[in-house]
């Protein structure tokens, strides 16, 4: 008997983003607070060992900006792609980009927004190592990141596949 491959998707919330008048949403940068968190991400992750293989980003400016600050903190640097439907997505939606993932990708990054990426975790995790389901529950807040493992394939990721094996929210020092 064959086991299935483990597979490891990461979800990134972008960080503290700021709200200049004027400026449309899908615009908007982060803040300086952002700016700091999105580096404490990037320890988070390499930290932790949770480096991906691949990153799927939004096309907004403020994941796009997470995105370069938590990677300046990476050893490696992953391949990225910015991916214009992870902008806002219903569940359905982010989990079509995630099954059109290569099968040789073992952890994925997606970096997102709420609702999106807190709907995510809650439809897909069966269940969760101590009280992390609860906590995402509660709130999923900016520079937060959630571990979803499951074995199988990326086709497979779908309602209650997942455990939610890991939950850590970057913070900086001020």
């Amino acid at each position: 008997m064959t086991i299935p491959p483990l597979r490891r998707l990461l979800l990134l919330r972008h960080a503290k983003s700021a709200r200049p008048p004027g400026t449309a949403d899908h615009e908007r940068p982060l803040s300086g607070r952002g700016r700091r968190d999105a580096r404490a991400a990037g320890r988070v992750l390499a930290k932790a060992d949770w480096l991906p293989d691949l990153v799927l980003c939004s096309t907004a400016h403020r994941t796009r900006e997470t995105w370069e600050l938590a990677a300046a903190e990476l050893a490696g640097l992953p391949p990225v792609r910015f991916e214009p439907r992870l902008y806002h997505p219903p569940v359905p939606q982010l989990l079509a980009v995630v099954h059109e993932v290569p099968a040789h990708v073992s952890t994925l990054l997606v970096i997102g927004h709420n609702p999106s990426l807190r709907d995510t975790i809650l439809v897909t995790a069966g269940d969760g190592v101590g009280r992390r389901v609860r906590q995402v529950q509660k709130k999923f807040p900016t520079a937060a990141i959630a571990l979803l493992a499951w074995r199988g394939t990326w086709e497979e990721l779908d309602t209650r596949t997942a455990l939610l094996t890991g939950l850590a929210v970057a913070r900086a020092a001020p």
